[in-house]
């Protein structure tokens, strides 16, 4: 476990995971695995030990992974103001992961999300995104002022008396991790799962950027690989419920066949009953 003077690593927190990459000195590489913070001390996490730890580093953050956690973070902003537009204002969120390759989203609701209302806010997302909004950052903010901007407080969360204060136009949230600069750095955004974690608590699965790419990249190769199984239909989904038409009806004659079968095998094997002192 390091600790340095001064350090670019994110550590886990706010539901974001920490950064990962490698300090060097020397020539020398030792990778970076994890980064937390405890006793707030930004505490760096390596498989091994630099030789000499007296030397000065050089810290480098892994970038692909920074940009993706910084994409899917913002992008639980958006979602959580597109879930209030859409779903009503009683949403709340209720936890949250941040990975560089995927994201999650809790939030208060009494019921499932509809495919219909999904729909809906999967299109808002990305009409956020297309528009490319600015992200505005205030640092050192009074907390009773960062509430009079109408800031999202998480309920039961612990704040201080300055805190920082997130701004994508009309979302407006009190957050301490990695963001886009602007909402069109963030690229796709797709809902990969809803589901239910508790009593009235909803979740959303989801992925943006290259991973929401990979996704959608993933569905059109499955799906052509289907039709070219099907003998490229015009209509993949109607084709599909002919060939489960046909099956069932197959599947019926199969089982009247059996059952006639099963009656014929009866009679020849009556027919070869012997009666023996009364019993056959």
């Amino acid at each position: 476990q390091l600790v340095f003077n001064i350090t670019p690593f994110y550590p886990e927190g706010g539901g974001q995971v920490g950064d990962t990459g490698y300090i060097e000195a020397d020539g020398s590489k030792t990778s970076i695995v994890d980064t937390k913070k405890e006793n707030n001390l930004i505490i760096h996490l390596a498989k091994e030990l630099p030789a000499n730890p007296k030397l000065r580093f050089k810290a480098v953050v892994n970038e692909r992974k920074r940009r993706a956690a910084a994409g899917n973070h913002s992008v639980t902003h958006l979602l959580h103001h597109a879930l209030r537009e859409i779903l009503g204002e009683h949403v709340e969120q209720k936890g949250s992961l941040v990975h560089p390759d995927y994201l999650r989203f809790d939030f208060s609701h009494f019921s499932k999300v509809t495919e219909e209302e999904l729909e809906h806010i999967e299109k808002r997302v990305n009409e956020l995104i297309l528009q490319d909004v600015k992200l505005e950052e205030k640092r050192r903010v009074p907390l009773e002022e960062a509430k009079e901007l109408g800031a999202m407080m998480l309920f039961g969360e612990k704040y201080g008396d300055v805190v920082r204060v997130i701004q994508f136009g009309d979302s407006i949230e009190l957050c301490g991790g990695t963001h886009v600069s602007g909402t069109g750095q963030i690229g796709l955004f797709k809902i990969t799962a809803e589901s239910s974690v508790a009593s009235g608590i909803r979740r959303i699965e989801a992925v943006s950027g290259d991973g929401a790419m990979g996704y959608v990249n993933k569905g059109l190769s499955e799906l052509q690989a289907v039709k070219e199984v099907l003998k490229n239909p015009p209509n993949v989904v109607k084709a599909i419920t002919d060939l489960q038409q046909q099956q069932a009806a197959l599947q019926k004659e199969l089982e009247g066949l059996k059952k006639g079968k099963a009656n014929e095998v009866r009679e020849q094997v009556m027919q070869g009953f012997k009666d023996v002192n009364g019993i056959q």
